[in-house]
């Protein structure tokens, strides 16, 4: 018998992770219901990936599409297992494409070619990015995507070359989400803004989030996250520079904001962890995941703000710019000024990135937040006619 009041939160989740592989077994066979693997041939090869639609799929309106990328050594099976993304996509309304690495070298494993890493696919230049390309001109024939909405995310091996296809397929990559990794490029220069919310352990020792050469099989140097992601902002015109948001027992995060386009910067580094995927399943050679944060709501949260028209993305109308209210400061301690009045019929809420509601005292044209953690929020301003505007609120502490 367990007595729940002599165990932490964290030391029950602990325990129930003993009985993780069952649930996974499960629920990974409910997320290959509406799962199929197909391919395609490249260059001559044959590459393989496999393709979920959400359960509300129907072929009538466009979905954004997810590209999840294995790590080095893993699958589709193996990342669709791991990350439970299949799941979230039902929830969320969106496809997931997971592309297979090219297999191959003295352990016949599959990796990316995400620069001068790694393994046998950079060894012999496989074109991983003309794969990637490829498939999203299939994928937008064959079903109804939203051209526009195309994301990247990827585990180890698999965030690396999302870094890779956010400097080299910009056009076609509204944001990425890269899972402990880092980038291997020496030279990127994409053609606009690229949106970024990397997800990192302070005890990933595969791939050290102060960089250097990890522990890993792959014997390859690994650029400082500090550095990977300044260059970023500097490429996005980031106003804001590195910003600490919060530092408390289970993670710290940071953030670059009043980038070109909105397109920020936000950096998860859990306490918790290893080089695994924070919220996600444990694998049967990984590290146990965080227990501090799911990494699927918190991307689909950032990521589903982005398009590359730099406009909203849902079918809802925009305020046009002119009608736009502007909050002020932003950063602030809890304070806000419109720029202007908003009208009486206008609603004003205010969401944590998890989208729950956060109290807030409206008086005019000042909004005061009571209590809150330091943090993103988002701010939405809903006229009677339904146009919304939703801004990005950072929240720190008076002291």
């Amino acid at each position: 018998m367990i007595d729940i009041g002599s165990q932490s939160i964290k030391s029950i989740f602990m325990t129930l992770h003993r009985f993780l592989p069952a649930v996974t077994l499960f629920l990974s066979f409910s997320s290959t219901l509406n799962s199929q693997f197909d391919s395609l041939i490249y260059n001559g090869i044959q590459r393989t990936f496999l393709v979920h639609l959400p359960a509300s799929y129907d072929g009538q309106a466009k979905m954004p599409l997810l590209i999840a990328m294995h790590g080095g050594g893993g699958s589709a099976l193996n990342l669709q297992n791991q990350s439970g993304l299949s799941l979230t996509a039902d929830e969320h309304d969106f496809i997931v494409v997971y592309p297979e690495g090219y297999r191959g070298g003295f352990l016949n494993l599959r990796t990316w070619n995400a620069g001068w890493c790694c393994g046998y696919s950079s060894d012999t230049n496989i074109d991983d990015v003309g794969f990637i390309d490829m498939l999203l001109d299939v994928l937008i024939e064959r079903y109804d995507i939203d051209s526009t909405r195309i994301y990247a995310t990827g585990m180890s091996n698999g965030g690396f070359m999302s870094y890779r296809l956010a400097c080299e397929l910009s056009h076609r990559i509204a944001a990425i989400a890269p899972v402990a990794s880092s980038m291997s490029l020496v030279e990127c220069n994409p053609g606009r803004a690229v949106p970024i919310i990397h997800f990192h352990s302070y005890q990933d020792g595969s791939v050290p989030y102060e960089g250097g050469i990890g522990n890993g099989i792959s014997d390859h140097y690994n650029a400082p996250l500090d550095s990977v992601l300044a260059v970023w902002a500097a490429s996005n015109a980031c106003q804001e520079g590195k910003i600490e948001v919060q530092d408390n027992d289970d993670y710290t995060q940071y953030t670059w904001t009043n980038c070109d386009c909105a397109s920020d910067i936000i950096w998860y580094l859990t306490k918790d962890g290893g080089h695994s995927w924070p919220g996600g399943n444990q694998t049967p050679i990984g590290d146990l995941p965080s227990m501090v944060i799911n990494a699927n709501e918190l991307m689909w949260d950032f990521l589903s703000q982005y398009s590359l028209d730099c406009s909203a993305v849902s079918a809802r109308k925009e305020i046009p710019v002119q009608d736009q209210l502007h909050v002020f400061p932003n950063p602030s301690y809890g304070s806000i000024q419109f720029s202007q009045s908003p009208d009486l019929d206008y609603t004003v809420s205010l969401f944590d990135l998890l989208g729950t509601p956060v109290p807030i005292i409206r008086e005019g044209t000042n909004v005061t937040v009571p209590s809150f953690e330091a943090g993103l929020y988002l701010l939405k301003i809903v006229e009677p006619g339904q146009q919304i505007q939703t801004t990005r609120l950072l929240l720190i502490p008076a002291n």
